[in-house]
């Protein structure tokens, strides 16, 4: 279907196209080069932190950090069931056991109080999620994660460059984990990142994200042999994306600046529609608005029918997230409906409408009118 507004649209320049062209025309440096390295450092000074790391997707990322960090078989890691599947499954793919936990209404992060309640003997970690460009509550999960000497780990996948009282998400915790693919304010299409302080997270996750080998040099450009040290994947993200990262990087706060400008005129348009609570930002934070997230009055037959009216209209509107433990994988792991309620009734409610730097006035209007036209129909 060819959308009138879709969900998102990718924000390049002639700068991108340029940083790209100048590797393709390298001959030699599509897959590794000086633009990884210059973006991880320009990355961790972005995030505020003094390592970052870059992967093939935030996915492996995560993966790769669960891995640094020592996390296996027996452990049990607290994740929420808001969110998109892949910070469930990272632990899985370490062998250590997800343990869902409730989400809060304000930001649809974790919550605190139900994460100290699900916390064991067998408890290794808390992944928090920062849904949406909305920093979670993550100083108070900080708190719960000191009190219990667990490991703090941000999945910050959609939220770069959204702060607490100034600071950037993915600063709080142990390591935080960045994506870069397709809907993120900033992309390289695919590929991710991980952001730290920890000199020894920063050198696990090198060795880890290229086949457990020492990369002192270049390996296509060297002649001499880099030992292989330990277990590793091909994780690596390309020259040829890094380039694209580094002149995307460039641009984030132009990007945050049209996406908050936008945000606030179109719930400026939607705040009169009683049947709809619009995206709120709590104080001394900064909303980022990776995604527009709705919250629709009469539940999941009144949300689903919302949607229905505005797919058909032409405006890509879609659920962001569904419950993670409801899924056709998870309930055959035991999983099942009640599970969570408090967080598969706000999962009932919400709907992401389209949100990007360049979408116009117009569009805006278009929408308002549309969710207007169906409540009063």
């Amino acid at each position: 279907m060819t959308w009138k507004i879709p969900l998102f649209k990718l924000h390049s320049d002639s700068k991108d196209i340029n940083a790209v062209s100048r590797i393709i025309k390298s001959g030699m440096n599509w897959a590794t080069g000086d633009d990884i390295v210059f973006f991880e450092r320009e990355l961790a000074a972005y995030a505020g932190v003094k390592y970052a790391v870059s992967f093939s997707s935030g996915t492996a990322a995560l993966h790769a950090l669960l891995l640094a960090l020592h996390i296996g078989k027996g452990d049990e890691v607290i994740v929420p069931s808001f969110t998109f599947i892949s910070t469930a499954n990272a632990v899985l793919f370490v062998g250590a056991t997800p343990v869902f936990a409730e989400i809060e209404r304000e930001t649809f992060g974790l919550d605190y109080k139900d994460v100290e309640r699900k916390i064991t003997k067998k408890t290794k970690a808390i992944i928090p999620v920062h849904i949406g460009g909305l920093a979670c509550k993550i100083e108070e999960l900080k708190r719960v994660a000191e009190k219990h000497k667990l490991l703090l780990i941000e999945d910050a996948a959609e939220s770069l460059g959204a702060t607490i009282k100034g600071k950037k998400v993915g600063s709080f915790g142990c390591a935080g984990m960045i994506s870069l693919c397709g809907p993120k304010v900033i992309s390289t299409g695919e590929g991710g990142a991980i952001v730290t302080d920890s000199r020894d997270i920063y050198e696990q996750l090198r060795l880890l994200r290229s086949h457990g080998r020492a990369d002192t040099k270049d390996y296509f450009k060297t002649t001499e042999y880099l030992d292989y040290i330990q277990l590793g994947y091909n994780f690596r993200l390309s020259n040829i994306l890094a380039a694209l990262g580094r002149t995307q990087l460039k641009k984030i706060e132009k990007l945050i600046t049209a996406r908050r400008k936008n945000s606030a005129y179109l719930s400026q348009q939607l705040k009169n529609i009683h049947e709809i609570s619009v995206p709120t930002e709590p104080k001394n934070n900064r909303h980022i608005f990776q995604m527009y997230i709705v919250r629709v009055g009469g539940g999941k037959n009144k949300r689903d029918a919302l949607q229905k009216h505005l797919n058909e209209k032409g405006i890509m509107a879609k659920v962001y997230f569904p419950p993670v433990h409801l899924s056709q994988f998870y309930k055959s792991k035991g999983f099942k409906k009640g599970h969570l309620p408090e967080t598969e009734a706000i999962s009932n409610e919400v709907l992401t409408l389209p949100m990007f730097p360049t979408l116009t006035k117009h569009e805006m209007d278009f929408m308002a009118k549309e969710i207007k036209a169906f409540f009063h129909e």
